[in-house]
């Protein structure tokens, strides 16, 4: 078989050193800060740079610092996007980091463009943790988005509140129906598939009770008062 030498004549530009995509992701409380904080120590301690990234949407432990449920920090940059992250950070401080861990990925729109850049252009090693599915079991943000780029998957589960066998699903304890609602274990909970769905039935049935009292505690208000 033979080629033309056309097709040598502007080959495709490799960067030197390729970096790489890391995906944790599955429902709350299933360790996924845990993990992702495991990981970017462990690079640390093999004398790679590591720097840490989180939505400021999440201020629930701390504003500049990474914190599991159970208290463990590590020092971040909180920001509304990834892509203002190179310049914020300053290009020379950039180029010197190794690892970028990314916690609450969910909340980042521009996932996929940053992770593509980080790790096929500027050869970074990313480390993203994140839901992959909200309160609905509906997709969550652009976790799922980066599963094809990434070269590693790993789906934790917790542990079901109500019955302690694997949980994949995070069970919304309110009625609030917006898809972005940040809060802990007093808005959710980890549970498995079937009280997932018992859930939602004593959620729905919950909320028709408060509304039926609702109602009349109104009428009752309307009644006029009798001398």
């Amino acid at each position: 078989m033979s080629f033309s030498n056309s097709s040598l004549k502007n080959p495709v530009s490799v960067p030197n050193d390729t970096g790489e995509i890391h995906v944790i992701f599955g429902p709350m409380f299933a360790g996924k800060t845990t993990a992702l904080l495991r990981r970017v120590n462990s690079e640390s301690n093999l004398g790679r740079n590591v720097v840490m990234i989180k939505s400021n949407k999440d201020t629930r432990y701390a504003v500049d610092a990474v914190v599991t449920h159970d208290g463990t920090k590590f020092p971040c940059w909180a920001l509304p996007d990834l892509s203002s992250f190179k310049h914020r950070f300053g290009l020379d401080a950039y180029e010197k980091v190794d690892v970028i861990g990314i916690d609450e990925a969910q909340f980042f729109d521009d996932l996929y463009d940053f992770c593509c850049n980080a790790a096929d252009i500027d050869g970074k090693t990313v480390i993203v943790a994140g839901l992959d599915g909200d309160y609905a079991r509906r997709k969550f943000g652009s976790v799922l988005d980066i599963i094809p780029i990434a070269d590693t998957v790993t789906k934790l589960t917790a542990r079901c509140e109500l019955c302690g066998k694997r949980a994949f699903f995070t069970l919304r304890k309110t009625d609030e129906m917006q898809k972005e609602l940040i809060g802990g274990a007093n808005m959710y909970m980890p549970v498995c598939r079937q009280h997932y769905v018992n859930g939602k039935s004593i959620v729905e049935s919950a909320k028709k009770v408060l509304e039926s009292h609702q109602v009349q505690v109104e009428l009752v208000s309307e009644k006029p008062l009798v001398a």
